[in-house]
C-alpha cells in the first residue's frame, strides 16, 4: 500500500529513496517514507556503522558552526541541508548571535517545505532550493543576495554532501565558483565519506556503495589526498588539515560515539 502524506509536495516521487530523508531516518526524523527507511536498514546491514557515521557528521556539523561563530563569523550558507533535525545550524549560531544569518539550500522540495515551516518567523534564516552542480544558481538566488552582505566574511557549510557528487560534475570547480565572491576571512567546511581502513570495511562500503548506485544521488568515496585537493587554491585548508571527525578539534564536554574515521572532515579559509 502506498503512503500518503499531507505534507509531501505536489510531483515527488516517494517510491524512489532519497538521501536527504535516508539520512533524517538515521538521524531519527520523522519525514521520511517507508522506501528511505528500507534503504537505511539495507544500508545499515551491509555497513553497520552507518548509523555512527551520521551522527558523527551532525556533530562535526555543530562543532563547526561554533567553532566559526567564535571567529566572528556571523553568515552561513549551508548547502545540501537537509530535513530540519535536532542541532540546525540557524539554532547553534543563533545562540552566538540571535541575528547570525543563516540560508539553508537543499535539492529535495520535502526538505525545503519542512525547513521553511520550521523558519516562520525567523527573519535572519531562510531555505531555498537549489543543487550544488549549479553554484551560480545558488550564489545569485534573490533570496541569497538579500540576505547576505557579501562584503563581509561568511562560512559556506558543504557537509556529507561533496560524495554524492561525481567526478564528472567538477566538484573541484564548483568550490571554487563558491569561493570566489567571498571576502578574505570566508570559510568554507565540508564533510565527506572516506575509505574505511580495513579489507573488510573497504568491502563493506563498496556493497553500500553500489546500493546507492541505484538512487538519484551515487556515493563517491574519496581519499583524505582527494579531499585537499577539491580546495584547490582559492582555500587555505587549517589545521588539522583533512582528519577524521573525532580528530577534528573534539569537544570535550560532547558524549563521544567510537571513533569514525571514514568521516573525514575539514574547515579551509578563503585566501587572501
Amino acid at each position: 500500500m502506498t503512503e500518503s502524506y499531507g505534507w509531501v509536495p505536489e510531483g515527488v516521487d516517494i517510491t524512489v529513496p532519497d538521501a536527504s530523508r535516508v539520512y533524517d531516518y538515521a538521524l531519527g526524523g520523522v519525514h521520511n517514507f517507508a522506501v528511505d527507511r528500507e534503504f537505511w536498514h539495507r544500508a545499515e546491514k551491509m555497513f553497520p556503522d552507518a548509523r555512527l557515521v551520521a551522527r558523527a557528521n551532525r556533530a562535526f556539523l555543530g562543532r563547526a558552526v561554533r567553532r566559526l561563530t567564535a571567529l566572528g563569523v556571523r553568515q552561513f550558507l549551508d548547502i545540501g541541508s537537509g530535513i530540519p533535525t535536532l542541532g540546525n545550524v540557524h539554532e547553534v549560531a543563533q545562540e552566538a548571535d540571535p541575528e547570525a544569518r543563516v540560508m539553508y539550500v537543499d535539492i529535495d522540495p520535502i526538505a525545503v517545505q519542512q525547513s521553511r515551516s520550521l523558519l516562520v518567523g525567523n527573519p535572519y534564516a531562510r531555505v531555498v532550493q537549489g543543487d550544488l552542480r549549479k553554484p551560480d544558481d545558488i550564489l545569485y538566488h534573490p533570496e541569497v543576495l538579500d540576505l547576505f552582505d557579501f562584503s563581509e566574511p561568511m562560512a559556506v557549510l558543504t557537509v556529507a554532501v561533496l560524495h554524492f557528487v561525481p567526478d564528472s560534475a567538477g566538484p573541484a570547480a564548483i568550490l571554487r565558483r563558491l569561493g570566489e565572491p567571498l571576502v578574505s576571512g570566508s570559510h568554507l567546511v565540508l564533510s565527506h565519506f572516506g575509505p574505511a581502513s580495513t579489507p573488510e570495511g573497504r568491502e563493506a562500503q563498496e556493497q553500500t556503495r553500489r546500493l546507492y548506485e541505484k538512487t538519484p544521488t551515487p556515493l563517491v568515496i574519496r581519499s583524505r589526498e582527494q579531499i585537499a585537493a577539491l580546495l584547490g587554491d582559492e582555500f587555505e585548508l587549517l589545521p588539522p588539515g583533512v582528519a577524521g571527525s573525532a580528530e577534528w578539534h573534539p569537544d570535550p564536554d560532547e558524549a563521544a560515539d567510537p571513533p569514525q574515521p571514514t568521516v573525514l572532515v575539514a574547515m579551509a579559509r578563503k585566501r587572501a
